[in-house]
C-alpha cells in the first residue's frame, strides 16, 4: 500500500526557500536527524477537532513527534484555526517535525484519510466502544480527538470505524484532550515496537531524504 500520496510528496520535497538554519550540519546531527526520520510512522496519524487550546496543540504535537507520527489533520468547521499554536517559530517546538494538513469539514478529512488506507476512530463514550488495548494499532490508523469542551461532534462519530475508549477506574470519565492522546499513541508505540514496525524506514528513500533536507533547514 503506497501511503505516501503525490501530495504528501510535493510537501515533503519542498525545502523553505531562503531560510537556512542557525544550526550547523554536523554530523552528529545529521545522524540524529536521519535516524529519526527513519522511525517515522506514515501510517499512524492524529485527527484534532476544532482542538482551539494552543497547549492542548503543543502538547499533542510533542506527543506525535515521541511516538514517530510523520503528520497529522485537523478539522475546524466551528472554531477558528489557531494559527499560532501551529506556528514553527521556537527551536523547541514540535510542530518545526510533524506536518499538518488542516480541513474544513469531516467529511473532506476522512476522504483523504480513508484514500490513503486508514481505518479510523474516534476517542468517544458510546455505546460499544473498543477499549484502547483491544484495539489493532499495527494497522494503518488514525485517531480522532475532539473539542476541549465539547468533545467528539456527532458527525465525527458516526462516520468513523468504531469509537475508542481508554478504560478507567476513577469517577471521572474523561482526560484532558492533550493526556488522551499521549496515552493512545503510547499504546500505539508499545504495539509497533512489539512488532518491529521501527526497525526499517517506511517512508520510501527519495521521500526520505526530502524530509532529511528540510528538517535540517529548519
Amino acid at each position: 500500500m503506497d501511503l505516501i500520496q503525490a501530495d504528501d510528496r510535493k510537501n515533503l520535497a519542498k525545502v523553505q526557500t531562503g531560510k537556512t538554519s542557525k544550526w550547523p550540519r554536523t554530523e552528529r546531527r545529521q545522524t540524529r536527524t536521519r535516524q529519526v526520520a527513519e522511525r517515522r510512522q506514515p501510517d499512524l496519524t492524529v485527527v484534532l477537532e476544532n482542538v482551539h487550546d494552543s497547549h492542548n496543540v503543543s502538547a499533542v504535537l510533542r506527543s506525535c513527534d515521541a511516538v514517530g507520527v510523520l503528520g497529522i489533520h485537523t478539522i475546524y468547521s466551528d472554531e477558528a484555526v489557531p494559527e499560532r499554536a501551529y506556528a514553527r517559530t521556537t527551536s523547541g517546538s514540535a510542530a518545526k517535525w510533524i506536518d499538518v494538513q488542516h480541513h474544513a469539514s469531516v467529511v473532506d478529512c476522512y476522504a483523504i484519510l480513508r484514500a490513503r488506507g486508514f481505518r479510523i476512530y474516534a476517542t468517544a463514550l458510546t455505546e460499544a466502544p473498543i477499549d484502547l488495548i483491544d484495539l489493532e494499532m499495527t494497522q494503518p490508523i488514525a485517531l480522532v480527538f475532539g473539542n476541549e469542551m465539547r468533545g467528539v461532534s456527532e458527525e465525527a462519530i458516526v462516520h468513523a470505524d468504531g469509537a475508542l475508549r481508554i478504560p478507567m477506574m476513577g469517577m471521572i470519565e474523561s482526560l484532558n484532550i492533550s493526556v488522551a492522546c499521549a496515552v493512545c499513541l503510547f499504546e500505539a508505540m508499545r504495539q509497533r515496537r512489539e512488532s518491529c514496525a521501527y526497525d526499517s524506514p517506511k517512508l520510501e528513500s527519495d521521500v526520505l531524504d526530502s524530509l532529511v533536507n528540510q528538517w535540517l533547514n529548519r
